[in-house]
């Protein structure tokens, strides 16, 4: 992974609600991590640990409270002339999370998709605009006779790939992807992670993938990163992080994933998590730390070396 081009760098991210007042809530916490070029990144967590604000604060919807996001060498969050987050906005699009209240019901899917398409003046011609409308509606399994007509005639999956076509308008290198498939029946999530795994494949795409649901993300994910109140704890390769959980809240996450076998799920033992169980004094560094190549765990001088010990 070390030589392949950073696209995006997360340093030290916070993002505060409601600074120095008493319903203070820090969304994010200090987390820092590195995407890859034509990579995806799965991120998951329980609701609330603050995965869709770190996407939100990456992607410029939220203004972060401290720390860089920089984005192909340059710093997301220090671009401040408006034809700069112009170009910027271009390269890095999102797909929201849920397909029923992000596209507009008055505009017609033509006008939805072709939204960035306008700002960027990506089309001279009305009829240019339309042809690439046809040719992102056919890219995401969609007809080009569905242009004229209204999101409300559409069923969930559908607008989702409503969706992607959006995103897909300005021809990004970047996508964030907030939980695109949580609102869908479980056969049209699979349809839409394929769509979205053939994409990249197609276009050299990046992902952010941000999810709660565990099987799925390791379906999508090259490496996951594991969110617990606003702090990144833990982050590997997909397949190390599900053979060998090093923190006690991934084990916990991954011990509550069903099986489909009816006798061993009998036998499931869930795993339960109390952060008090680190038994942390104010004296402990509490640091992501790397364990293992590649693989870092948010973790104390202390339990750094058990850790080390245990993975021999």
């Amino acid at each position: 992974m070390e030589n392949r081009k950073k696209l995006v760098e997360i340093k030290n991210l916070k993002q505060y609600f409601n600074m120095g007042k008493p319903n203070e809530v820090r969304a994010i916490d200090g987390v820092s991590f590195d995407i890859y070029e034509g990579e995806t990144l799965g991120l998951v967590g329980e609701s609330g640990c603050g995965k869709s604000t770190t996407g939100r604060t990456i992607i410029r919807l939220y203004d972060a409270t401290d720390g860089e996001v920089i984005y192909d060498g340059e710093n997301v969050h220090g671009k401040k002339s408006k034809a700069d987050l112009k170009k910027f906005n271009r390269k890095m699009q999102m797909i929201f999370q849920d397909p029923y209240a992000s596209l507009n019901p008055r505009m017609k899917v033509a006008d939805v998709i072709a939204e960035g398409i306008d700002i960027h003046g990506l089309a001279k011609t009305k009829e240019e605009r339309m042809k690439r409308v046809h040719e992102l509606l056919e890219t995401v399994g969609l007809n080009k006779e569905h242009a004229n007509r209204y999101p409300h005639e559409f069923s969930g999956g559908q607008r989702q790939r409503i969706g992607i076509a959006r995103a897909l308008a300005v021809d990004p290198d970047f996508i964030i992807a907030d939980e695109p498939i949580s609102a869908l029946d479980v056969s049209i999530q699979a349809q839409v992670v394929n769509l979205m795994k053939k994409l990249q494949r197609e276009k050299g795409l990046t992902y952010l993938f941000i999810a709660h649901d565990l099987s799925m993300v390791k379906y999508i994910s090259d490496r996951i990163g594991v969110m617990y109140f606003g702090k990144l704890v833990e982050l590997t390769t997909a397949e190390e992080l599900y053979s060998n959980p090093l923190h006690p809240y991934t084990q916990s996450l991954l011990s509550a994933i069903p099986l489909p076998d009816p006798i061993s799920e009998r036998s499931r033992r869930r795993k339960t998590y109390d952060p008090a169980m680190h038994n942390y004094d104010e004296n402990d560094v509490v640091e992501l730390r790397e364990v293992k190549p590649g693989h870092f765990v948010l973790c104390s001088e202390k339990e750094f070396e058990q850790l080390k010990s245990q993975s021999k």
